[in-house]
């Protein structure tokens, strides 16, 4: 088969995977964890910067985020930045740190939550299939232009059919750990 395409799949579904894991950073599981801001974009002298690049986002305890700005000036600005990004916790400015205490989640919020993990995991999974389809499709374009023989394309149609089902089955882990860590809390 052509390497080109086994490798760009293999591409494509590494990206779709580390993506269903950068979302399934931002879901509160009730724990404090520095993730949760990654999204968090804050309006600073006219520009949207990340709020990492502001502030020290630190855990002291597990139920606390601490952001303490770089300048002390801007802890408006963070504050209004962490409400606009919707991230369910409101924000308690003493002056020098802004601090997000993170509730205790109910069991019917963790029902919740499970299954939006679980839909992201769909998503990541349908996400996967589009790219095997897409995949075929060149595989059989190559064999139509005569650059493979029928035997070749079947083995790497085969190679192709692998690499998704390891991918669901990666998928399926990640979204099992996420669960896991959802529940015991």
């Amino acid at each position: 088969m052509s390497d080109k395409v086994q490798q760009v799949l293999e591409e494509k579904i590494g990206k779709s995977i580390a993506n269903l894991k950068e979302e399934l950073n931002a879901v509160r599981a009730g724990r404090a964890n520095p993730a949760l801001l990654d999204r968090v974009e804050v309006e600073y002298y006219g520009t949207p910067t990340p709020i990492k690049q502001l502030a020290n986002v630190s855990c002291p305890d597990p139920r606390t985020i601490v952001v303490s700005p770089f300048d002390p000036k801007s802890i408006k600005d963070i504050e209004r930045g962490i409400l606009a990004a919707n991230v369910g916790i409101n924000p308690v400015n003493d002056g020098k740190v802004v601090r997000l205490t993170i509730p205790q989640v109910t069991e019917e919020r963790r029902k919740e939550l499970t299954k939006e993990i679980k839909h992201l995991g769909e998503e990541t999974k349908v996400a996967v299939r589009n790219l095997r389809r897409t995949a075929n499709d060149e595989v059989k374009k190559e064999e139509k232009a005569g650059e493979l023989t029928e035997d070749d394309m079947k083995q790497d149609l085969e190679e192709i059919q692998e690499t998704v089902d390891k991918a669901i089955k990666d998928i399926d882990a990640v979204i099992a750990e996420k669960e896991k860590e959802l529940l015991e809390v």
